[in-house]
């Protein structure tokens, strides 16, 4: 009875999570799953997205959904991006708790009891950071450099901790949920309702099925789309830049003076003129480039481009 009591007073949870060439892991995830959700609530659901699959990954999420009742399908109208697809499930999502995890099973389910336990009254986000990544030497490079970024979008120090295993309260969703524009990063919309964050250590299991989709590239275009989509630290770096130069001018020129006042003899040479000149244009045209960046995400903006747009759901 008191077992059936306990039960009863855990909060309902909505997995979410986005699919993307990931037919061969998703009956495992969810063979997986379901003694794990069921361990810690009387009631779930999953949310599978399918972010524009080349492979048959939207055929296996209706034979999921046909054999699970607790188990629900959204299939894009093309590829958005992992965190458009995350902001769908999450939309859509019915229950208390969210947690969003990867399709590829490197986030092992039988973990996910260690987040809800560190989600108390004070807390109202929280990560399951690896023990060990299981990447390579670049892609673990290009992460550490997306947190960086991701930290100064956040401004907390917990972006450094920062994983696509979280769970978080659903009523967060309210501070954006007017939120339109093909640039999300769910992490940053997340401290527009709350600086409430925490992280546990989790096992990080290496791949076995398929290859990551997450290339360097990609990621790198991640972390300049959180800095510039939802940070002025690059226009803030553009004026000091601007500033620095100018009191390296300004040295120039008293150098310049003072060489012809006490010598009698201008700066000599071509070379150091033209050097000179190569460095403040290239520190021009850095800062007109950052601009360029800003003004293309509101040109973007201004053509009201959908964040997402969803084909069928199961």
């Amino acid at each position: 009875m008191v077992d059936k009591i306990k039960l009863m007073s855990q909060p309902t949870i909505s997995v979410v999570v986005p699919v993307y060439n990931s037919e061969g892991s998703l009956r495992a995830l969810v063979e997986r799953l379901e003694p794990a959700l069921r361990a810690l609530t009387p009631s779930f659901e999953l949310i599978l997205v399918n972010d524009g699959s080349r492979d048959g990954s939207w055929r296996v999420v209706e034979e999921l959904c046909a054999r699970h009742s607790w188990v629900r399908g959204f299939d894009m109208m093309r590829n958005y991006g992992q965190h458009n697809a995350l902001l769908c499930g999450l939309r859509a999502a019915k229950h208390e708790l969210v947690i969003t995890m990867d399709d590829d099973l490197q986030h092992p389910p039988e973990e996910l009891h260690k987040l809800l336990a560190r989600l108390d009254g004070h807390t109202d986000v929280v990560y399951g950071t690896p023990k060990h990544e299981q990447h390579g030497l670049l892609r673990d490079l290009a992460s550490q450099i997306t947190k960086l970024a991701l930290q100064k979008s956040m401004g907390a120090e917990t972006a450094r901790k920062v994983s696509a295993l979280r769970v978080f309260r659903t009523r967060l969703r309210e501070a954006f949920d007017q939120y339109r524009n093909p640039y999300v990063s769910l992490d940053v919309l997340l401290t527009w309702a709350t600086t409430r964050f925490a992280a546990v250590e989790v096992r990080h299991d290496p791949r076995t099925i398929g290859a990551s989709n997450y290339t360097v590239s990609k990621l790198l275009t991640h972390a300049m789309n959180m800095v510039t989509g939802f940070s002025t630290a690059p226009l803030r770096l553009a004026s000091w830049t601007g500033f620095a130069f100018t009191l390296v001018g300004l040295g120039i020129l008293v150098y310049v003076v003072l060489t012809k006042v006490l010598w009698g003899s201008p700066v000599e040479g071509f070379t150091f003129l033209a050097s000179m000149i190569a460095i403040f244009s290239g520190a021009q045209l850095f800062a007109l480039g950052i601009f360029g960046e800003y003004l293309a995400r509101v040109h973007f903006r201004s053509m009201d481009r959908p964040t997402y747009a969803v084909r069928c759901e199961r």
